[in-house]
């Protein structure tokens, strides 16, 4: 139960961390193409190729982990976000954006995730 908790915890502090840097990346954006959520994203693989860095070196206990990586992170991504704002967009026959985003959204989110891993590893 215990796990369960930190977990929802930190899917809770996620959440609201995803609201409202999605909105202040999207604010300053000007623009109707989903930066707030490819941003959201691709710090979050970020942050959770630092968090699996970490554990790999020994640094955080499984508990730790799975506060950070499957609680913050999963609540801080947005998958499903990603897929509607995608979905969206082809309807709307923009299909530059779409595949522009699907495109730098994955290219970007891998390397920053290798990145994470990385700045972490060469420490």
């Amino acid at each position: 139960m215990r796990i369960l908790l930190v977990i929802g915890l930190g899917s809770f502090i996620g959440g609201v961390a995803r609201y409202l840097v999605t909105l202040l990346i999207q604010n300053k954006a000007l623009s109707s193409f989903p930066y707030g959520t490819m941003g959201v994203n691709i710090i979050g693989c970020f942050l959770i190729g630092i968090i699996y860095g970490l554990s790999e070196r020994g640094n955080l206990n499984g508990e730790w982990r799975l506060f950070l990586a499957t609680g913050i992170m999963g609540g801080f991504t947005t998958f499903s976000s990603f897929s509607n704002d995608t979905v969206s967009m082809l309807r709307d026959a923009e299909y530059l954006q779409a595949f522009s985003y699907i495109g730098f959204s994955v290219i970007i989110g891998l390397a920053a995730t290798f990145g994470g891993i990385s700045l972490i590893k060469y420490l």
